[in-house]
């Protein structure tokens, strides 16, 4: 019986082969069925990384006109190629400013700047206004000014600004603000970072230096060599200044010592625009959008360039304004000539107080004066002013701090020169001479405040 059944198994088997065999010959094709009822969408993405909503989201920003646009124009823009995050990478104390991850960590932790007791040297004052040391690198990126990005993966989050807040002024040692609240404040997002640095007292506490004092007793003895250290509050040297982004005290008309004269005022510019309105027009060559820059040329004004006063002239606070309208060009031309007459004051025993530097790779400020100063004082220092003697044929001063590293020929150099000293109206003028210089559009951004300043400096000064 098991050998039939078998048999019988063995016969199916080579029967299913044979259909099997039979069935994989493909015959001709028939007809197309119907078409079948379309299926339901699937769920749009939330997130931004998947689904309908995401694609969709991302090409909001992601397309020519707006984000690769953006980082195109940010390529020109000093922001971008500028060396500033490599040179001070490390350095709590200047990559807030000069840092995208130290900007963010103050932001974030609101950091003030304020002065404090030292931890480590009772009776001196240092300046709060740090990060830490794991936060102070990074290259200055889209993400430093717009710190939502990525977030929502939508257009939103590129409004919501890194800080729109008051700005406390680390130049009066938190004492101050500025709070630039037209346009949303988004000019406060501007001056976070373009504000001077304080003056403090080196010789004595290490604190801010008292700017009303300076105002206030003009001809009081600011340093002399020959009195003591308790009364000399700043050992002046070649790079005693304000820094460099002095505009948005000025913008904001703060920060000047104020002698009595000229009625402090500020101009329209103040509370009627923003930063934006003019430093982010339209584009136009390299100027304009997120080059932040309102001329075309680059380096020191001596050299060639144009402007785009696209921003000037579409916000309707002015009409057909370009580079040789009366408003402008006037407005310049009694700058420099303020500037001129307070620098030719500016003297001590017949030699100039102010540096003078025609090299306009390495003085962004050539051509905004006539004798092309930078800004620094004309002291001697044979590391960052060895040109000092070439610029300024009316002699150097003596450098009174440390002469380590210098050669002993340097150091002879250095000793047969004359000292420097100052009254508080000398060093008050510096400041003010300081501010206006650097605030680069001769007396553009607040033309009021900076010709209050100028004239009342002048002013303040004896005859030369």
């Amino acid at each position: 019986m098991k050998k039939n059944l078998l048999v019988i198994g063995i016969g199916f088997m080579l029967i299913g082969a044979s259909i099997f065999s039979a069935c994989t010959k493909e015959g001709p094709m028939g007809p197309a069925g119907a078409n079948g009822t379309n299926g339901t969408n699937g769920t749009n993405g939330t997130n931004g990384k998947d689904g309908v909503d995401g694609g969709t989201n991302c090409q909001e920003c992601h397309n020519p006109a707006t984000v690769e646009l953006a980082a195109t124009q940010f390529e020109l823009s000093k922001h971008g190629y500028g060396e500033a995050a490599f040179e001070e990478s490390g350095n709590i104390g200047c990559t807030p400013c000069h840092s995208s991850q130290a900007f963010l960590y103050v932001c974030k932790n609101n950091v003030l700047a304020d002065f404090v007791p030292s931890t480590t040297t009772p009776g001196r004052w240092v300046n709060g206004y740090n990060t830490i040391a794991s936060q102070s690198i990074g290259e200055i990126t889209c993400v430093t000014c717009h710190s939502s990005l990525h977030t929502t993966y939508g257009k939103e989050d590129l409004s919501p600004l890194t800080t729109v807040a008051p700005v406390s002024m680390t130049y009066f040692g938190g004492k101050k603000e500025i709070n630039l609240t037209t346009d949303a404040g988004k000019s406060n997002l501007c001056v976070k970072c373009h504000q001077p640095r304080p003056f403090t007292n080196s010789n004595t506490n290490g604190n801010v230096l008292n700017y009303d004092s300076l105002a206030n007793f003009p001809n009081v003895v600011f340093y002399d060599a020959a009195q003591a250290n308790v009364l000399n509050k700043i050992k002046p040297g070649y790079r005693t200044h304000t820094h460099y982004g002095t505009v948005g005290a000025i913008y904001a008309g703060k920060g000047g010592v104020e002698f009595p004269g000229v009625a402090y005022t500020n101009s329209f510019h103040t509370s009627g625009a923003s930063c934006q309105d003019c430093h982010m027009a339209p584009q136009a060559n390299r100027a304009g959008g997120h080059t932040f820059k309102v001329r075309n040329g680059e380096g020191a004004l001596a050299s060639n360039t144009t402007w785009n006063f696209a921003g000037c002239n579409a916000t309707g606070c002015h009409t057909g304004m370009s580079s040789s309208s009366v408003t402008f060009t006037a407005t310049r031309a009694d700058a420099k000539a303020k500037l001129n007459a307070l620098a030719a004051k500016l003297k001590v025993g017949g030699i100039e107080i102010l540096n003078r530097n025609p090299d306009g790779s390495s003085n962004m400020w050539a051509g905004i004066t006539t004798n092309n100063y930078d800004g620094y004082l004309n002291i001697y220092d044979p590391i960052n002013n060895p040109n000092g003697f070439t610029n300024n044929p009316g002699g150097t001063f003596k450098n009174p701090g440390s002469t380590s590293g210098w050669s002993a020929d340097q150091i002879a150099t250095n000793n047969g020169l004359p000292l420097i000293t100052l009254t508080n109206a000398q060093m008050g003028a510096i400041i003010n001479f300081q501010l206006c210089l650097r605030e680069y559009s001769l007396g553009i951004h607040n033309t009021k405040y900076t010709m209050a300043l100028l004239n009342n400096s002048i002013a303040a000064l004896p005859a030369k």
